[in-house]
């Protein structure tokens, strides 16, 4: 037994989140290593029962009864108020429904209005350069609609990029390629110094670390649920629209289901009070649902802890590919220090795609990104420093095993 495989067993042993592993479908202890939480999480245990008693007793037996006496109806701010203790919200801020790029036009949207309201001359968003795709396409458009300027720039470069034009600033709290942690507080803060609307984008965020959306005053948020938070495939994402600014979020998705009188349906549209105003059209009540059992995972745990032990894999999974790793085959992309750091580690190495199919073929479950990244998440919830051990051992044997193939091919 190799030093860190002794350190791996000694590290599980005093886990405090350890238990939490049996609350997940998992493959058995000699079966794959999961490192890929951060695209699509685990299923919890829970979540099957449930779905099943929605779909047979729920709108097989009750049918259109369960959108009152099941409270499908309230699914959306019900479920919210669930993930909010997850992003340091109170409740009533957050919605559940349609996806994380709808509601990044919503929430983008949304916010260059707010901006307006005070400053008529406020014509730019600034959006994170580095940003998932998609969060880059919804902001063009959100400007062309608006009559903006789209700006892209790094989180570093929003400080002196700030000015009197600034309306709305679209950042990502966690990197999706690298896994750098972005700083917040201190963006939030600079945002609002300027008179502008912070958007944050949660993606890779929410359920690994605290967030902490009131504490620092965010205006608006969204999230998936399907990467940390373990809602499935598809699962609804959310919106976070601070409490002082829900009277004059104006949506620019104005659906039925957030009108004030949504059964009344009347040709002229008067906004809901508070979270609803998030809302649209019909809920995709299978998947709410599902979504709302996944999350009952959480149960007795805090995002202090989560965070903890995000750390302590994240540090431990770096000191085995600094063991075990031929020097010069990969270059870690994601910060050292904490304080930059989500809950995935980004290496950078030469193949990187083949790479990771091999690595899938022998049991450890991780991600490629184009060009050459290979990507690894770590979910505290349910992955273990000997899930990190054997994952940095199988990545060295490929490596070597790559090497030692193409020496003998020269």
């Amino acid at each position: 037994m190799s030093e860190l495989t002794e350190k791996a067993g000694k590290l599980d042993a005093v886990d405090e989140l350890a238990a939490k592993r049996a609350e997940f479908v998992l493959d058995g202890p000699e079966g794959a290593v999961y490192l890929d939480g951060n695209s699509l999480g685990a299923l919890p245990v829970g979540v099957p029962g449930r779905v099943a008693d929605v779909v047979g007793r729920q709108w097989g037996e009750m049918r259109i009864r369960s959108w009152t006496e099941e409270g499908w109806w309230t699914a959306p701010e019900r479920i919210g108020d669930r993930i909010a203790p997850l992003v340091g919200a109170a409740a009533g801020q957050i919605v559940v429904g349609d996806s994380t790029s709808v509601n990044v036009f919503k929430a983008l949207v949304g916010a260059v209005r707010l901006a307006r309201e005070t400053g008529a001359g406020r014509d730019e968003i600034l959006v994170d350069a580095t940003t998932f795709p998609t969060d880059g396409y919804i902001a063009g458009s959100a400007a062309r609609m608006t009559g903006c300027t789209l700006r892209p720039v790094t989180p570093s470069e929003v400080p002196d990029a700030l000015g009197e034009r600034t309306a709305a600033v679209l950042l990502n709290h966690v990197d999706y390629r690298t896994g750098r942690l972005h700083d917040l507080p201190s963006l939030t803060a600079a945002v609002h110094a300027a008179g502008a609307y912070a958007v944050w984008d949660l993606c890779h965020s929410a359920g690994a670390l605290p967030v902490g959306l009131d504490a620092h005053g965010v205006d608006l948020a969204v999230g998936c649920t399907y990467k940390y938070l373990n809602g499935g495939p598809g699962s609804p994402a959310y919106l976070y629209v601070r409490a002082d600014l829900q009277d004059r979020f104006d949506s620019p998705l104005p659906g039925w289901n957030s009108h004030a009188e949504p059964f009344g349906m009347r040709s002229e549209y008067e906004p809901a009070e508070g979270a609803v105003r998030g809302r649209v059209g019909t809920p995709d009540i299978l998947s709410m649902l599902a979504l709302e059992a996944a999350l009952e995972v959480w149960d007795g745990v805090t995002v202090e802890a989560v965070r903890a032990k995000s750390l302590a894999l994240t540090d431990f999974f770096l000191e085995c590919v600094g063991e075990y790793v031929p020097e010069g085959r990969v270059e870690c992309l994601t910060p050292v220090p904490h304080a930059e750091r989500g809950s995935q580690v980004a290496l950078r190495c030469a193949g990187a795609g083949p790479v990771m199919r091999r690595l899938i073929e022998r049991g450890v479950v991780g991600d490629f990104r184009h060009p050459d990244v290979l990507r690894f998440g770590f979910t505290p919830l349910y992955v273990g420093f000997a899930d990190v051990e054997r994952a940095a051992r199988a990545l060295a044997e490929e490596l070597s095993e790559a090497t030692a193939q193409q020496s003998h091919r020269v």
